[in-house]
C-alpha cells in the first residue's frame, strides 16, 4: 500500500456514517491490494461526458459520496450564477442501472440543501427527455444518472447546460474547481427529501413532460405523402431493458403505428440487462431475440434502443427473407434522405439549411445533403459538438438546422433537445419505412436504391485496446511518429489530404497548401486519400482504446467492401503493439 490511497482507505473505512453496503464491499477487499488501490489510487474521472466508472467503494468509483461530491460541484456552479439561476433550478433524470433512482434523490438532496430548485423525474426517463426538460422548462441546468450502454456494473453522472445541450470542457473544468472546493466527499451536507418537497424546492416531473415533448415532435412531423394502403407497416421494438418503453410505444402510438410488437422478455427495465451480452444496439446479437419476433410477425422494421434512449439501432428485412441490421451511417443516409425529400415536396426545405456530422462519420451524408442543395458542417466527435454548433447557427442564423449525427446510431431532426435522440429517430425512421411500402419498396431496397444514387459507400471502425503501459506508449509513439513523418501512401493510394485536429492544420498534399481548421483541438489525426477514401484515428475519451475509423467509396457493394478490408487492415498494422 502506498501511502496515499491508504490514507484515503483508512478515512472511509473509520467513518461512522459509511453506507453499510460499501463497508463491507471495502472489507470483502482487504485481500485484493491491486483492486483496493484503484478504488482509491486517483478520483474518478470528470469531463465533458460528467463521470462515468463502475460501482463500488472509493474515490474513483461511482458511489453515494462521489455522486453526492459531484452535485456539490454543481450546486456551487449554479449558486455562484446567483438567485435566478437557483431559481430556474436544475432537472434530474436517471435510467434502469443499478442506484440510479437513489442517486437521482442524493443529487436532489443536495442541490436542495444549497437552496437549489430541482425537477426530479417521477420515473425513469430517456435521456432526450431530460435535454427536452431543461429547455422546456427554462432550467438553468440537467443531470443524468446513466452509464449509457456500458457494461451493468457502470454508472454515471452525466451534466447538461441550460441550453440542453452536453457541458463544454469549459464548464467541465469550472464543474471540477467546484467538487474539488465542495471538500470531503463523505461529508458533503444533504437536505431531506421530504422536507424538500414540502418547502416546495423540490417537485416531480411525470405525464406532463412526456406529452409536451411528442406534441412538439407530432408538429415537426411531416407525414408520407401516402400511406401503405391496406398492409399496414408492422414493427417490432426492443428498449433492452432500458428507459423507452412508454416513450416510443406512446410515440409509435401517436404517429398511428398500431402494429407495434414489443420484446416481452426485454421491455422491463433490468438494471443486470439479462437477456443481453450488451446493451448496445450497435452490436448486432443485441437484436437476437428481436429478430426471432420479426421473423413471427413478418415486422417490415426492427427497433431497439440503448438503456438510456439516446442510441437507436435498426434491423430491416432483406429480399431474401432474413433481417439486416443496419450501421448508425446507413440509418442515418435513409433518415436523411427522407426528412429532406418530404421538406422539398412540402415546400418547407430551407435554401439555408445545413446538416451536422461527425468528422467519422460517413460521407454519404454529405453527398445527400448537397444533392438537396445544403451545406455539411463537421464537428469533432461526440454529440456535444454537434449540439454545439446548432446551439452558434441558431443564434447567428447562418445555416438553418435541418439534420444531425454521428456514426455510433446517434440521430437529432427535431431541434427540441440538444442531444442525440432515439425516441424521434425511432418515430422518423417508421414514417420513412411507411413513405417507402406506400411505394412498394422496404427500407433495405430504399438503401440500395441510394447507394445507386450517390456511390457506395462503406465505413468500419476498428478499436485496439492498449493492455499495459507499455502497449499505450507504443500507440503514442505511433501517433508522434505519424505528425513528425506524415503518411504520403497507405494500401496502393496516395494521402491526398491530411487534418491534424490537434495542432489544427490541414494540409493538402497535392496543392502543396495548409489550412487552419475551425474545430477545437482535440489529439487526433485524418487522412483523405485520392479514392476519396478516408481514415481517422484517436484516443477514446472514456475507455483505454485507440479507436481507428476507416471508410471508402466503391462502384459497387463488393468493390467498396473490397477496398474497406484492404484499408482496415493496413491501417492496423500501424498500430500493432508489441
Amino acid at each position: 500500500m502506498t501511502q496515499h490511497w491508504q490514507d484515503h482507505y483508512q478515512r472511509w473505512m473509520t467513518f461512522a456514517h459509511l453506507d453499510p453496503e460499501l463497508r463491507a464491499q471495502l472489507d470483502s477487499l482487504r485481500d485484493d491490494p491491486h483492486t483496493l488501490e484503484d478504488c482509491f489510487a486517483r478520483p474518478i474521472a470528470f469531463g465533458t461526458g460528467g463521470m462515468r466508472g463502475e460501482l463500488g467503494p472509493g474515490i474513483n468509483r461511482i458511489n453515494l459520496y462521489t455522486v453526492r461530491k459531484a452535485a456539490a460541484g454543481l450546486a456551487r456552479y449554479v449558486t455562484a450564477h446567483g438567485k435566478a439561476a437557483m431559481e430556474a433550478g436544475v432537472a434530474i433524470a436517471y435510467d434502469s442501472r443499478h442506484k440510479s433512482r437513489t442517486f437521482a434523490v442524493e443529487s436532489a438532496n443536495v442541490l436542495g440543501w444549497y437552496g437549489i430548485r430541482v425537477h426530479l423525474f417521477d420515473r425513469l426517463c430517456p435521456t432526450p427527455l431530460l435535454s427536452f426538460a431543461v429547455r422546456h422548462l427554462g432550467a438553468f441546468a440537467g443531470i443524468v444518472i446513466t452509464a449509457s450502454h456500458n457494461p451493468p456494473e457502470y454508472n454515471g453522472f452525466k451534466v447538461y447546460g441550460a441550453d440542453g445541450g452536453q457541458i463544454t470542457p469549459a464548464t467541465a473544468d469550472m464543474l471540477l474547481r467546484h467538487m474539488e472546493e465542495a471538500g470531503d466527499e463523505l461529508r458533503i451536507e444533504t437536505a431531506d427529501e421530504s422536507s424538500l418537497r414540502a418547502s416546495g424546492l423540490l417537485r416531480s416531473l411525470g405525464d406532463e413532460l412526456l406529452k409536451a415533448y411528442l406534441e412538439q415532435l407530432h408538429r415537426r412531423r411531416i407525414p408520407p405523402a401516402v400511406q401503405p394502403a391496406g398492409d399496414p407497416v408492422r414493427i417490432v421494438f426492443t428498449p433492452l431493458h432500458g428507459t423507452t418503453y412508454e416513450a416510443i410505444t406512446k410515440g409509435l402510438d401517436a404517429f398511428g403505428y398500431r402494429h407495434v410488437t414489443v420484446v416481452r422478455e426485454q421491455a422491463d427495465p433490468d438494471p443486470s440487462f439479462s437477456t443481453v451480452s450488451s446493451p448496445n444496439p450497435e452490436e448486432h446479437h443485441a437484436f437476437d431475440l428481436a429478430i426471432q419476433y420479426a421473423k413471427t410477425v413478418g415486422a417490415d422494421l426492427v427497433l431497439a434502443t440503448d438503456p438510456d434512449g439516446d442510441r437507436l439501432g435498426v434491423a430491416v428485412k432483406h429480399p431474401q427473407g432474413d433481417y439486416v441490421v443496419l450501421t448508425g451511417n446507413q440509418t442515418g443516409a435513409l433518415l436523411l434522405h427522407y426528412l429532406l425529400s418530404q421538406k422539398q415536396r412540402s415546400g418547407a426545405l430551407p435554401a439555408n439549411g445545413v446538416v451536422l456530422k461527425t468528422i467519422v462519420t460517413s460521407e454519404m451524408g454529405r453527398a445527400i445533403a448537397s444533392d438537396f442543395g445544403l451545406a455539411t458542417v463537421d464537428t469533432l466527435t461526440g454529440f456535444k459538438y454537434i449540439g454545439e454548433k446548432l446551439g452558434e447557427f441558431e443564434k447567428t442564423g447562418a445555416y438553418t438546422f435541418q439534420f444531425g449525427y454521428e456514426e455510433s446510431c446517434g440521430y437529432l431532426m427535431a431541434d427540441i433537445v440538444r442531444d442525440k435522440d432515439a425516441v424521434q429517430a425511432a418515430l422518423f425512421i417508421a414514417d420513412a419505412c411507411a413513405c417507402h411500402k406506400a411505394e412498394g419498396r422496404s427500407l433495405y431496397d430504399a438503401l440500395l436504391q441510394l447507394y445507386d444514387r450517390y456511390g457506395y459507400y462503406r465505413e468500419d471502425l476498428h478499436a485496439i485496446t492498449c493492455r499495459g503501459k507499455d502497449a499505450m506508449a507504443a500507440i503514442v509513439s505511433t501517433l508522434s511518429r505519424l505528425r513528425s513523418r506524415p503518411l504520403t501512401e497507405i494500401a496502393g493510394k496516395k494521402v491526398a489530404v491530411v487534418e491534424d485536429y490537434l495542432t489544427g492544420k490541414r494540409r493538402n498534399i497535392a496543392l502543396g497548401t495548409t489550412d487552419l481548421l475551425t474545430l477545437p483541438k482535440t489529439d487526433a489525426l485524418k487522412y483523405v486519400l485520392d479514392d476519396a477514401s478516408w481514415f481517422c484515428v484517436r484516443p477514446s475519451g472514456t475507455e483505454p482504446k485507440i479507436k481507428l475509423y476507416v471508410g471508402v467509396k466503391g462502384d459497387s457493394l463488393k468493390e467498396a467492401d473490397t477496398k474497406l478490408a484492404t484499408l482496415k487492415q493496413a491501417v492496423g498494422h500501424l498500430f500493432q503493439t508489441p
